[in-house]
């Protein structure tokens, strides 16, 4: 009965331990996302100012 307790026990490690590496490449691939989107919000307002300023005239700063 011992056997059978440290055998679920290992079990119930490796799982827990499978299911935190999977959160954290859920997670890690979740930033990416975050982070693309930021970075093409970025380029589009770029790309809005550079539009503004060329049609009024304005100085860019």
């Amino acid at each position: 009965m011992n056997c059978k307790k440290s055998s679920l026990l290992a079990a119930a490690a490796l799982s827990l331990g499978l299911l935190g590496l999977t959160a954290c490449n859920t997670i890690s691939g979740a930033g990416k996302d975050v982070s693309a989107a930021g970075h093409d919000v970025t380029h589009v307002t770029d790309q809005t100012q550079d539009k503004v300023t060329g049609s009024t005239g304005a100085a860019k700063q």
